[in-house]
């Protein structure tokens, strides 16, 4: 669920001081996006939506939630937005998030 080599190169990339304040911004920036998701009819902005939260997940290591992302992603441009499972997107999103800040510690000592 959570690729944490790429969480731990993330960390290096902005050092270990700045990792805590990225994190919350990618989580605060997310949680904006995922409330309008839901609301989201018209197949661009649903595009747009998805392909940010794909690239903010990816940046994060949570690689469910960003592969359920790019695949709605895929439909919303395909014109299928409507077919996009916004309710599975957000569930991989909060299981997610509860597997990172229950095992960031442990992975990063």
């Amino acid at each position: 669920m959570i690729h944490w080599p790429r969480v731990k190169q993330l960390r290096h990339e902005v050092g270990a001081d700045e990792f805590d304040e990225v994190v919350q911004i990618f989580l605060d920036e997310v949680a904006e996006v995922m409330a309008r998701l839901p609301r989201e009819i018209e197949n661009r902005q649903m595009e747009q939506n998805l392909h940010f939260l794909k690239g903010s997940a990816l940046s994060l290591g949570f690689e469910q939630f960003s592969k359920l992302c790019q695949d709605g992603e895929r439909r919303a441009a395909a014109g299928d937005g409507k077919d996009v499972d916004i309710r599975q997107i957000i569930t991989s999103f909060d299981q997610s998030k509860a597997v990172f800040d229950a095992e960031l510690k442990q992975n990063l000592g």
